[in-house]
């Protein structure tokens, strides 16, 4: 986990630097697991799926973020490039979760929105991906003032 290539997006506004906390940190997590979870249950639309699915790797990628007391400032997408940074998860990851953060800004502010059933896939894959390296982090480490 690299905090030189995360301090250059502070520099350009993209992140700011605030402690995290473990309370938050677990319900971020907690949070996205309940999502990843529940966008595999059967009878759900591909729409319904991919939300789900969507807002739980954002919330496992915004738990890396905080874990490493960083925040986004502004820039909801940011989470997801970063996560070579925070996780050091490799190009295909987190390309999968931006290409999906397109699909759905296209949904929730232009109404276009169809789930291609590959995308939410690959969707799924990538989150669960996240998760287990978010699990793998452990306790929010502490940090000086």
């Amino acid at each position: 986990m690299s905090s030189k290539e995360l301090d250059s997006l502070v520099a350009v506004g993209a992140l700011k630097r605030e402690p995290g906390g473990q309370n938050e940190f677990d319900g971020l997590v907690s949070s996205g697991e309940a999502r990843l979870t529940d966008a595999q249950k059967p009878g759900l639309s591909p729409e319904s799926q991919f939300d789900l699915a969507y807002n739980a790797a954002h919330a496992l990628a915004l738990a890396a973020l905080r874990w490493l007391g960083y925040r986004p400032n502004n820039r909801r997408y940011i989470v997801f490039p970063a996560l070579q940074h925070t996780l050091a998860l490799k190009p295909e990851v987190w390309r999968v979760l931006d290409k999906c953060h397109g699909a759905r800004n296209l949904a929730e502010y232009e109404g276009n929105f169809t789930v291609d059933r590959q995308l939410l896939a690959d969707l799924r894959v990538a989150a669960e991906t996240v998760q287990v390296a978010v699990r793998a982090l452990g306790p929010v480490p502490k940090r000086g003032s």
